[in-house]
């Protein structure tokens, strides 16, 4: 049996979608980050609805089918919380996704991100893990004891929703091998559905083509993607990767980190075209997917065509909405996903790795991720290095 053969044949062909309790389960386990950043998209910078969730749940159909996993779909994380906090317009917005949709796809269709792959161990990957999981609990504390003004829930004591979020969390963490996110997603449309008080808007909202200049794209390459790049390759390609090769072993033989890169790199050009939202894939979406069910393409099969209907059907109406959705469980099952997600860190072996790994998940959560990154690259490859130089210094004549 020659090479390609042998190949082949250890293969492992990806599971058949189902569409069962536990893949819808899965597929709303991460609107604990996708529903907050849309939000105040929408509300905060005057980002369309349709504009918003049409690229994402695009990207959710995309992603079912070339991965035929529980492959998730995310908004990119930096990029859209310093377009929040600095209040920056559509047009910058859909710049900065246009430049990340240029940069991935050259990336991924070249080979590059493949490539670089091959230098990171995994206790750097599981580092980056650590600082999403840990940003996750950070943003979910941040929802519910400083909630955001776009919620209409930002009232509220900010004691009792901590409460009835650390009540979510439990309930989460207890029965997450059951649709309990389903359940939670249930009641919170319930919720929804009654402040809404019938007032619904059909229809998407409009689409409006960016008004671009080079003020604008170098105000979204210097301000939005040079933080971003780093995060979106660490963990968006690499990070992800590596957790659906954790999770699924051979059957995540398509999920590589340039097929990721290309992925998204197409999203974002469609959404920087529409003025939309930014998305990515990340490894923390996963690990909350497979938590809560996902075993298939189901879960982004059954979040993709929900979220195209929400963009057609309703975008018009959406925003408030949005803004009506119960933060206690967004912030509970986003604290559920920054827990899981931590725990990748079991399968690290020795003092050398544990250590490196919460290097890379303190620096990349309290300074930045991409020094982080940078740090533990050095250290782990900086001994081999020296060794090296040595031998080539000591070898005799």
């Amino acid at each position: 049996m020659n090479g390609a053969a042998r190949v082949e044949a250890r293969q492992v062909p990806p599971p058949p979608i189902r569409l069962d309790g536990r893949e819808l389960a899965g597929a709303v386990a991460d609107v604990g980050v996708l529903v907050p950043i849309a939000t105040a998209l929408v509300v905060v910078n005057g980002l369309g609805a349709t504009a918003v969730l049409l690229p994402a749940g695009l990207l959710c159909l995309l992603a079912a089918f070339a991965y035929r996993l529980p492959v998730p779909v995310q908004p990119l994380k930096a990029f859209g919380a310093i377009a929040i906090a600095q209040g920056l317009g559509a047009d910058e917005v859909a710049a900065g996704a246009l430049l990340m949709g240029v940069i991935f796809l050259v990336l991924g269709r070249t080979g590059l991100v493949d490539r670089a792959a091959r230098i990171f161990p995994r206790a750097v990957v599981r580092g980056v893990q650590l600082t999403v999981g840990l940003l996750f609990l950070k943003v979910a504390w941040g929802l519910l004891h400083d909630a955001p003004t776009s919620f209409r829930d930002h009232a509220a004591d900010p004691t009792a929703l901590v409460i009835l979020g650390i009540v979510v969390l439990a309930v989460a963490m207890a029965f997450r091998r059951r649709p309990v996110a389903l359940a939670l997603v249930g009641l919170a449309l319930v919720v929804i559905l009654t402040r809404a008080g019938g007032d619904l808007a059909f229809g998407p909202s409009s689409l409006a083509l960016p008004d671009l200049d080079p003020a604008t794209f170098w105000t979204a390459l210097t301000v939005l993607v040079l933080p971003q790049v780093p995060l979106t390759f660490a963990n968006s390609c690499i990070a992800t990767s590596d957790a659906a090769r954790t999770y699924f072993g051979e059957q995540a033989s398509r999920v590589r980190p340039g097929r990721l890169a290309s992925t998204l790199g197409l999203a974002n050009l469609f959404s920087g075209a529409i003025s939309g939202m930014p998305v990515c894939h990340g490894a923390g979406g996963l690990t909350a997917h497979r938590a809560f069910g996902a075993r298939t393409a189901g879960a982004p099969l059954v979040l993709g065509v929900t979220l195209v209907i929400l963009a057609v059907g309703l975008g018009a109406g959406l925003a408030a909405q949005l803004a009506a959705f119960p933060l206690p469980v967004l912030a509970g099952m986003l604290a559920a996903a920054g827990l899981l997600h931590i725990g990748l860190l079991r399968d690290l072996k020795g003092a050398r790795d544990g250590a490196v790994a919460l290097l890379v998940g303190a620096v990349g959560f309290q300074v930045n991720l991409a020094v982080a990154v940078a740090l533990g690259l050095a250290l782990w490859w900086l001994p081999a290095g020296v060794l090296r130089l040595r031998r080539l210094v000591i070898r005799p004549a």
